[in-house]
């Protein structure tokens, strides 16, 4: 039996990304994620692998760069506006077909904003955030053991697809404290035909995510585009409640997904025929389980720390078959079950 212990989210990470055979971590401290970069400080040095503090939020993202380009497994962390820092990078690494791992460990916003837990950087993280047409994979926990899962997975994703992945968290998640399992993860050796191992007895490779060719810029953008349709093919993940007869399906993620659950619960408990809907993956959106709710659900209620970007991807999946609401909080405030509870008896169907 895998052996239990008592961690916090940023630590359930860390610890879920040295399990996955992560090689080099690249970090600036940034509260609430401070604790991830702590842990890596110790546990990487003991382990004989790259901690390395860097002097700025835009040298950590570079230095990842640097580091998947041999072919190394690497990984940076950060908190909102230091995430909108290593945007720039994130889209050289997606352009240059590189893959690495960003944990964004979301804060209220905008600007500094607070160290309280929201959920505004929906758009930057899902819809891409630096220049260009480009794609993270993304995905989001909701509890300390997802944290620590699905940071191994999005190793593995990024190698799979040759692209950047992201943890979207939030001060939530980071900071409690659950029993998690510590897990041995499986590992695929991927072939990296572009790593940079040293040229001796091989022709040189070059890595860059500069073209000049606007008709090879072209195809290359459209290579990057089919990749991404085949991640919105085969990783969509999602977690479902209560769905089988729900009227009123609530979609939500992360610490939303948690209290969400609660309140389908409560609905439960009065005859209210509700079920949600929780997003694992946010790029690719799990579009295939909302749609396939469409001929059921009469209505969907969107619940985010935001003051409402999840809820245009429910919209354009439900595309007018069934009215779309949303309740948000923001400020780093996080709704209540009851709070959403009340809003299901507003829209529910009599």
């Amino acid at each position: 039996m895998a052996k239990r212990v008592l961690m916090k989210g940023n630590e359930a990470i860390a610890e879920g990304a040295i399990r996955a055979g992560c090689d080099a971590y690249f970090g600036y401290p940034i509260t609430p994620q401070t604790e991830l970069l702590e842990y890596m400080s110790r546990r990487m040095p003991e382990l004989g692998r790259v901690f390395l503090q860097a002097e700025s939020e835009i040298a950590a993202i570079n230095m990842v760069y640097g580091a998947s380009a041999t072919g190394k497994r690497a990984m940076t962390s950060s908190s909102s506006p230091g995430v909108s820092l290593k945007q720039e990078g994130l889209s050289y690494l997606a352009g240059a077909e590189l893959p690495a791992v960003l944990v964004n460990v979301m804060r209220g916003g905008p600007g500094l904003g607070s160290i309280a837990p929201a959920q505004g950087d929906y758009f930057q993280m899902v819809k891409g955030g630096g220049h260009g047409d480009y794609h993270l994979i993304v995905l989001a926990p909701a509890s300390v053991q997802e944290a620590m899962d699905l940071t191994a997975l999005a190793f593995e994703l990024a190698e799979k697809y040759r692209n950047p992945a992201a943890v979207l968290a939030d001060g939530v998640i980071a900071q409690m404290m659950e029993p998690v399992e510590l897990k041995e993860y499986p590992r695929t050796e991927y072939e990296k035909p572009y790593a940079l191992t040293g040229a001796n007895g091989r022709p040189k490779r070059k890595i860059s995510s500069a073209n000049l060719v606007p008709e090879s810029l072209e195809l290359q953008v459209r290579h990057l585009q089919a990749k991404y349709d085949d991640v919105r093919r085969q990783e969509q993940r999602s977690f479902g409640a209560f769905l089988a007869d729900a009227l009123v399906v609530l979609v939500a993620y992360g610490t939303v997904g948690r209290v969400a659950l609660t309140t389908a619960r409560l609905a439960r408990a009065e005859g209210l025929r509700v079920g949600l809907l929780r997003p694992i993956s946010l790029f690719p959106f799990p579009t295939d389980a909302l749609d396939a709710l469409c001929g059921q659900a009469q209505a969907f209620l969107a619940a985010e720390m935001s003051t409402g970007q999840m809820v245009e991807d429910v919209r354009l999946v439900v595309n007018g078959r069934a009215p779309v609401y949303f309740h948000g909080r923001q400020g780093g405030m996080v709704p209540s079950p009851q709070e959403l509870l009340a809003r299901v008896r507003e829209i529910y169907p009599r």
